[in-house]
């Protein structure tokens, strides 16, 4: 069974990407694999915690001051 990818792996995934990076003993071509991924777990992580926040932006008020949701359309 596939699992799917959270916020949190892909975010320890880029951090180890980075540890390794700076560590200074990977060679060009590796360097350059380990940046290619960074960018795309960077860019899912972007991605997740932009979907997030309009999720959040979409919690309002009504008019009694209780707490309404309003529906999110994923585009």
């Amino acid at each position: 069974m596939v699992k799917k990818k959270t916020f949190e792996t892909s975010l320890k995934e880029l951090e180890e990407i980075v540890r390794q990076m700076e560590s200074g003993d990977l060679c060009l071509e590796d360097a350059v694999k380990k940046y290619e991924s960074g960018m795309k777990q960077s860019k899912y992580c972007l991605d997740l915690l932009d979907k997030t926040e309009k999720k959040i932006s979409l919690i309002t008020n009504d008019k009694a001051g209780n707490l309404k949701k309003l529906p999110f359309e994923d585009k």
